[in-house]
This record gives C-alpha cells, structure tokens and sequence, in this order.
C-alpha cells in the first residue's frame, strides 16, 4: 500500500500528473489512473485520516460497492505456485481468477496485491529457472558410517546429493568412492528415481568429471562428455566464487546432513545396500515435509510443476565406459589394459581413442568407429580381424601346407619335393613358409630347370634349406656332377609324411 499512499500525496499535495507519479512510483501509469478513480469514488483525499490503516485504506478503494458481500480474496500461494509452472503469467493466472470470480479484483489490482504479498511474505520461493529444466548435484561435505561385518572397522563412504528443478526434491546415495564411475553411477541412480530428466545438470567445479574448470568454457573429461551425450544433456558447471550458482543444492546437502546423515551415526550398517535403504528412507520423510512459504511438500510441488515440464527418460540408461587415448603401433593393434586389438593397417601410426565398457571394446579415429572387438581380459594376448590386415598377409594366412607344396610342385618334382621335406622338417610347417617362398623366388633369378638340379643335389645332400640351395645356385653347383650316389635321404625323427598334409589341407 506504500506506493498507493505516494501516488495520493504526489496527486494531491504536489499536483503531479499521472505519468508523472508513474515514473516516481516505478508503476504503470495506467495503475495510478485506476488508483485516483477509485480514490474519487471512495471520496478518498490528502492528507488521510490519521488512524487510516493500510487495511482500511484498501478496504476504502477496493472494496465492492455491491450488497453481495465481501470480495473475494485470492489464496497468493496458490497463485505463486501456479506461477512456477512452465509459460504460465501474472496475467493468465488472473483471467482464471476472474473466470471464478466475476465481481473480484481487475487486473491491475490483482497484480498490485500479489506483489505486495509477495514482498512481505517471510520466506519466498523465489523462480528463478523455468520448472524442470535443472538438477543441481554435489557430494555432500558429511560421510557415512559403513562397517565391516568381518572385521568390524568402519569407514567412511560419501554420499551423492542432487536438488532438482523448482520443487527442490532431493535424492541421496552413498557411494564406495567419489571416482568418475561412482560420480556418474550416482547421476543415474538420480535420474532413475525422479523418473524424469532435467536439461542442464549443474555440478560443482568437481575434478571428478571437470579437467579444467574455466569460468567461461570448463573441460569435461570423455567419459562424464559422453554421458551428457547420452542424455543430450547440457553440463552448466557452477561458476568459481559464485555460491549463488549451487544455492540450491548447498541448501539440499545442508538438509540431508541435518536430517539424514546426523540421524546415521551410531548406527551400524554392515552393506552399502542397507546403508542406502535407511538413506532412501529418511530423504522420503524429507521429501514428504510441507515447507513454510509454499506450503507444500517437495513431492507435491515436485508433481505439480517439475514433472511435467521436464524431458522424458531414454529407452536404455548409460553405460559406464573407460575411454584412452592411444597410438596404432606397427603391427596396426593398440594396447589396453594389456591386450591388444587390431585396427585397419591402414592407421598405423596414427592417435586414436578408445572406448571400453564391461563387453565390448570400440576404437575411434575422430567421431568414426573403426573397429570393434570382444573384450577380452587376457593380457599380452591379440584380438585380430582378418579384414584389417594388408592384403599380402591375409594371402599368407591362406596359404596350407599342402597347397604350397602343390604350388613347388609346378616348378618341378624336386622343387616340390624338397619344399615337402622342408616342412616336414619343422615342428610346425608354418614356420617352414617363408623358406618355401624364398626357395621358389629363386627361379625367377636362375630359372626352373637350374633351381629343380639345385634342389635335386640339396636333397642328395640332405641340406634342407634356402640358403643351401642358394649356395649351389650361386657357386654354379648344379651345373656340376655329383660326387656321390644319390639315394633317398634318411627320415627325420619328426617327419609327419603324406597323410599328415590330407588330413590338415
């Protein structure tokens, strides 16, 4: 009523215009003409009576001139709450108010009285983000008891506490460690309960999934960046120094350190799990308290104006994942945790990141996967794709023991007999491949019928070996008679014969 009784004293006592007392009063000039008229009408002059009250000078200009009764007055709380809702104005709440009471307050007046009541009333639930659209989230300075049930030690284990929207709803969760895979385990857990998702997620300047808290363009580590991907969430760090930015989650943790985890101690909880159970407990009787100002619980409130105008949960939740930054070593394969995983050939040498969950180990060269593998938890051992190696290996891999000494064989009999034994001669004929191969490379050099008399005089000679038949090749040998009788070379102990190759062909 101040500004009413100013407006009086500024027309009457001083004589100034109405859009004059409008700018002096910082009221709509249209507000001070429905005061004057009213004034008029109540007979309402200056200086006003000494004993006239606030009441009774809003009794004087506001009151109905109908017998009908005394108007209506507005419940101010309700019509706060409903100003919380998404979109919903001053005026929109007043043409409903009207609809309900023809003979009640005009519009102007309508405001002017809400604002008044608003700025006496003693705690303000003040809107200043729309509803739904934010989770303010924080570990809490407090900890919780857990006890070892072997051996009776109790530790201490923190505990993850999240304020969302304008309804102020709380969630907490005790968690074993504050690491990123426990930091965003907890933002599922909360999202999980709210059943819904708020837009922005506003954390503390935390290390745990902030590398660089700038004021103006913070770092998010791959993992935390991911999850709000996943969520297509924004991440709004609280500003460094700014205690207004997490106002409302210092105030959440301070109501879950008072009424939660002081109400923990000198209890003893032998499982996280039943440590979170009381935990989830005591934040419902919190959530079911009515608070002074709204008059009304943080469910009710949460129900009325939070669910509603936030986003709708996704079909599956995130999955935690490690991400690393690597280099494609010769051998295209990089390295994690001790395995390696192959990748194109066609990147060796270059940086890229990979990204491992629980099953499945995906490898990306910028936003492109380029392979994806099992996990595998062997160490020093090797996931490969065939499709990933250059051609000339994976013609290598083809290659059988039988087929090459079918293809020695078409560069002669003793070219493929010499080639047989070769193979036979090692523990395992692969080893034996890259001789076979070098032996036929060298026709190419010296011709077929030099290379079958040069393996015809290795085999009299029982020297198996691309160098042995490189050495005769080199020194003219082949072109020479042989010094001794040529018979059959004596078997070797671990010679597996004809049959073998059937078999394994």
């Amino acid at each position: 009523m101040r500004k009413i009784r100013e407006a009086l004293r500024l027309h009457f006592e001083v004589g100034a215009r109405e859009r004059e007392i409008a700018t002096a009063c910082n009221i709509a000039p249209s507000t001070v003409h429905e005061y004057l008229r009213r004034a008029g009408l109540a007979g309402v002059s200056w200086p006003l009576p000494e004993d006239c009250s606030d009441k009774r000078l809003e009794e004087l200009l506001f009151a109905r001139h109908e017998q009908t009764g005394a108007r209506s007055t507005p419940d101010w709380k309700a019509v706060q709450r409903e100003l919380l809702k998404k979109n919903m104005t001053l005026t929109v709440v007043w043409e409903d108010y009207k609809k309900e009471n023809p003979d009640g307050y005009e519009r102007s007046q309508f405001c002017h009285l809400f604002r008044e009541w608003e700025g006496t009333t003693e705690i303000r639930m003040s809107q200043n983000h729309r509803p739904g659209e934010r989770l303010w989230i924080d570990w809490a300075g407090q900890t919780a008891p857990l006890t070892d049930p072997e051996t009776g030690e109790v530790s201490r284990v923190p505990v993850f506490v999240s304020t969302f929207g304008v309804s102020q709803k709380l969630f907490a969760k005790a968690f074993p460690s504050m690491e990123l895979e426990h930091w965003l385990a907890a933002h599922v857990a909360a999202f999980k309960v709210y059943g819904v998702l708020p837009t922005f997620a506003v954390p503390d300047n935390t290390k745990t999934g902030i590398t660089s808290p700038n004021r103006y363009e913070p770092e998010f580590n791959l993992e935390y960046a991911e999850f709000a991907r996943h969520y297509s969430l924004a991440v709004i760090p609280a500003r460094v120094g700014k205690p207004r930015d997490k106002g409302k989650v210092e105030n959440g943790v301070q109501r879950v350190e008072q009424r939660v985890l002081a109400r923990l101690e000198g209890k003893t909880f032998l499982s996280l799990d039943e440590l979170n159970d009381e935990i989830a407990r005591l934040v419902a009787e919190l959530n079911r308290l009515v608070m002074r100002g709204p008059e009304a619980s943080r469910n009710q409130l949460f129900e009325e104006i939070d669910r509603s105008a936030a986003r709708p949960l996704p079909n599956t939740h995130y999955e935690y994942a490690s991400w690393k930054k690597a280099k494609v070593g010769p051998n295209h394969h990089v390295s994690f945790e001790g395995h390696g995983y192959s990748v194109p050939y066609t990147l060796v040498g270059r940086s890229v990141t990979i990204r491992c969950t629980a099953q499945v180990v995906q490898i990306f060269d910028g936003a492109k996967i380029v392979a994806s593998h099992p996990r595998n938890l062997q160490r020093f051992g090797y996931t490969t794709l065939r499709e990933h190696r250059p051609k000339s290996h994976r013609e290598y891999e083809d290659w059988t023991p039988t087929r090459l000494v079918r293809w020695a064989g078409k560069c002669g009999a003793s070219v493929g007999s010499l080639v047989q034994a070769m193979l036979e001669a090692k523990l395992y004929p692969q080893h034996g491949y890259n001789s076979a191969f070098g032996l036929i490379s060298l026709g190419k050099k010296h011709g077929l019928k030099r290379l079958n008399a040069a393996c015809a005089r290795a085999l009299a000679a029982g020297a198996l070996s691309y160098k042995s038949v490189k050495t005769i090749l080199e020194k003219g040998l082949d072109q020479t008679a042989l010094d001794f009788d040529e018979r059959p070379m004596p078997l070797h102990s671990n010679l597996r014969g004809a049959e073998y190759y059937k078999e394994n062909s």
